[in-house]
Parts: structure tokens; sequence; C-alpha cells
């Protein structure tokens, strides 16, 4: 398959792109390279992606997919097969001081992309949805049939409204959508703003760590390998209209339409101090602990129920936190090098 790949330069958009090529498929990956943070990783990112597979059919090009019409030139020439949207603005704390940058990119890239699909006969659109949809939930774990109807920062809305406007483009014109509702990813070649490159950063040069909500809190950590599995599972099953779907007691996680939304996360919930003490000893050196209260637009806890990824992929994330935090600390040293 032909596939555009938007947020090559990510995190999770890198190990996709490899993952893709690795199997096979052509990839054009798109991306801004914006200064959220600093464009060198994205920059390392995409020369690993050519270090790792010289010759591959991968294309890069620097585009926003804000820029209605740099899209749609790139789609009526290029003819893909299908779309893995991941590009958008992350980041809960960020979203508080610059929410038009949410916009722009999460809502107005978001309709252009659909709207792109739509125009050139996009076979699947499978997107980066979030666990933050969740918001102010507390029945765990998070099962996709929940009601995600209060979000406790705008990214989390940004990330319910990609879903919503989804399924009026699966209903009303037939494009086979999947949202996928990451939980807390991590890994090699991880986000700096996230917790693991923080974290290492600081115990490695002996200064503290913000803990928030003095570490009383629960991640459903994800290791990258695992997240990719369930992106390239997804993509190879595009969804169709759900037989006898019950518009009286309707699911948000199905439809009459093409259209789908899947959890993707460890279903392992982990408390925030477990996952230090597993950095430390991968690390070797132990934590300064800056004990602050709950930060604005955080939720204490995050769980997966991942079942239904499972019964429609057979794919469900194993990797044990330990040996994820090994191989993420194992990049660290050799791209951080004292």
């Amino acid at each position: 398959m032909k596939i555009l790949v938007t947020g090559a330069a990510g995190f999770i958009g890198m190990h996709t792109t490899l993952a893709l090529l690795a199997r096979g498929d052509a990839v054009v990956g798109i991306d801004n390279l914006n200064d959220y943070y600093d464009p060198q990783l994205k920059r390392d990112r995409l020369a690993e992606i050519n270090r790792q597979a010289p010759g591959a059919p991968f294309q890069f090009l620097p585009l926003d997919i804000a820029d209605h019409q740099a899209l749609f030139s790139l789609m009526a020439s290029e003819q893909f097969d299908a779309v893995v949207h991941l590009a958008a603005q992350a980041g809960v704390r960020y979203s508080l001081t610059h929410p038009q940058t949410y916009v722009q990119s999460n809502l107005v890239g978001f309709v252009n992309m659909l709207e792109a699909c739509r125009h050139h006969q996009i076979k699947h659109l499978v997107y980066a949805s979030s666990s933050s949809v969740y918001g102010g939930n507390v029945k765990m774990p998070f099962v996709e049939t929940d009601s995600v109807d209060h979000p406790v920062s705008l990214y989390a809305a940004t990330k319910k409204s990609n879903e919503l406007m989804a399924h009026s483009y699966s209903h009303l014109f037939g494009l086979p959508t999947t949202g996928l509702r990451f939980f807390t990813v991590y890994g090699p070649w991880g986000r700096p703003d996230m917790a693991p490159m923080l974290f290492a950063s600081a115990i490695l040069a002996g200064e503290p760590i913000t803990v928030f909500n003095h570490g009383q809190m629960q991640r459903d950590f994800t290791f990258i390998d695992d997240i990719v599995a369930g992106v390239l599972a997804t993509l190879d099953r595009p969804p169709s209209a759900e037989a006898g779907f019950d518009r009286q007691h309707p699911s948000p996680a199905a439809s009459w339409a093409p259209y789908r939304i899947f959890n993707i996360g460890h279903s392992e919930p982990v408390p925030l101090m477990q996952f230090i003490e597993t950095l430390e000893q991968a690390l070797g050196q132990s934590a300064i602990k800056n004990l602050q209260p709950m930060a604005p637009g955080d939720v204490v806890a995050t769980y997966a129920d991942t079942q239904a990824l499972s019964a429609w992929t057979g794919v469900h994330p194993t990797t044990p936190l330990p040996d994820g935090v090994a191989k993420f600390v194992n990049w660290y040293r050799a791209y951080f090098p004292k």
C-alpha cells in the first residue's frame, strides 16, 4: 500500500513509519517540524528512518496540515491508499497557555485532513485520539463505550472533537475512520515534554524531578512497539457499518457508519512512584523528588480496557514495564552521551 503518515517526525510517527516500511509499504511522511520542543530531535528521527531503512520507498515533506492548499495538492499528486494521521499539537499543560495552537492543528488541521480524504478516495483514515478524552471519569478501567463528555483540558476537548468530526464524515461520505485512544506512550525517541524524558534528564543531572499530586497518580504506561502494532493492525482492517447497530442505545465506539474507536493501552496502570523507582533502577541513580499539588487539566489515573482492540485485531500490548524502561534508558544514554 501507499500510506501517508502525518506527524512522521514525531515519536509515534517515526516508529509507525519504520514499521510500515519494514513490511513493504511505501510511505510519504509530512510534519511541520514546529518548535513545541527542539526540532533537532524531529530531524534526528527522520535521519534514523533513513538510517534504518536505506533505499526504502520513503519520502518526507515539510508540510503543515493547517495549510489546506498544500495538503490537497499532495493528496491529488500521490494517490494514497490510506492515511495514518498522527500530526497534532500534543500536551495537556501547553493547552492552558497556547489554545490557538490546538485550534489550528487539532481542529482546522483535522477538518483539512477529513476533506482531503473525502475528495481523494482514501480507503481508510486511522487517526490519533487520546486517553485524555476520558477526562473526569472515575470508573476504571476506561472503556470505549463510556461517556466522554466531561473533558478537563482543551487538548482533550480537541481530541473528542476529532472523533465527532470523523463520525460525521463516515456517515455523510462513507469514509472509513478509526480513532485510536493512546495511553501514556513511552520508549526510545520519546517526547522530551513527557515524564520519562523529563525524569531521566533531571535524575542524571542530580536535579529534582517534579512529581504532581504528591505522587498519588497512576498511568497506563504503554511501550511504543505495542502502540505501533495496534496502529498497523487497525490500519489493515477498515471498519464497515456495524450490523444490527442499536440506535436506541447507541455505542459511542461504533456506528451504522464505517467508524470505530479503540483504546490502545497496556491495561495495567502503574503507580507513578513505581514508575520512578523502575526508572531509577534502570539509570542506576536515585531521584530527588519535588512533590507538588495536582496540575490543572491533569487526571489522577488512566487505565485502558483493550478487549475491543484485541477482539478486532488480535493485538494486545504485552511489553513489561521494566523491559520497556530498560530499552528507553539504553536509547537515552546513547542519544544524550555524557
